[in-house]
This record gives C-alpha cells, sequence and structure tokens, in this order.
C-alpha cells in the first residue's frame, strides 16, 4: 500500500471513530434509564400543586444520557439522565444525577425546569 493510500485509509478511520464518540449514548444503554423515566413522573405531579384532575399530560417515556459531572468533593464523577416531558402547553427538562455505584442506581440530585422564555 503506497503511502499516501494507507494515510487515507487511517484518516477515514480516524473520522468514523470520532463520528461515533460523539453520537450520544442510547439511554436504555444505561441501568438507572427506567429509574429516571419512573422518577420524571412523580417528579413533574409533585410541581404541578393544583388537586383537579391533571390536564393534558405526555410523560416521557425515555431517557437521554448526558455527559457526566464532577462531583463537588473529590475526582469522582456522576451520571447524568435527561427525561422531557410535557403538562398542557407546557414542556418540562429533568435532569437525574446518579452517583457511579456498580448494580445501584443512588440518586445524587434531580432538578426540573420548564422549556420557555421569561421573556
Amino acid at each position: 500500500m503506497e503511502p499516501s493510500m494507507a494515510l487515507k485509509t487511517w484518516f477515514a478511520a480516524s473520522l468514523v471513530c470520532a463520528i461515533a464518540a460523539a453520537l450520544p449514548a442510547h439511554a436504555q444503554d444505561h441501568p438507572c434509564a427506567g429509574d429516571a423515566t419512573a422518577r420524571a413522573k412523580k417528579l413533574l405531579r409533585f410541581h404541578f400543586e393544583d388537586k383537579t384532575p391533571l390536564p393534558t399530560v405526555d410523560d416521557g417515556t425515555t431517557a437521554r444520557v448526558l455527559p457526566p459531572i464532577s462531583a463537588l468533593k473529590g475526582n469522582g464523577k456522576f451520571d447524568v439522565l435527561e427525561v422531557t416531558s410535557h403538562i398542557y402547553k407546557g414542556t418540562y427538562r429533568m435532569r437525574f444525577i446518579y452517583a457511579r455505584i456498580q448494580g445501584s442506581c443512588a440518586l445524587m440530585g434531580q432538578e426540573i425546569l420548564e422549556a420557555s422564555n421569561p421573556y
């Protein structure tokens, strides 16, 4: 194989690997994806305090894996799963932060934010 062809092959292989690494991981690959979607359903209902029956609710059925975040102390990392749900006309983004403990879905934190323009 001539040098220019070897370089082209190496470049093409590197490009494919870089693209594959940049793609988001599937949440089903994460062992806590089911726990995150179940918690999202409860969290959304908790924040909708009205005692009347809930209007149209579209619970998120999938959790998206986000890049890990650093722990506040030490060198550890936390996994972050994001679930999007809807109530009536509002869209809510919920993120669940899990400790990296093998065989456990230890929830370390959670946040909910309405996807809206405040201005």
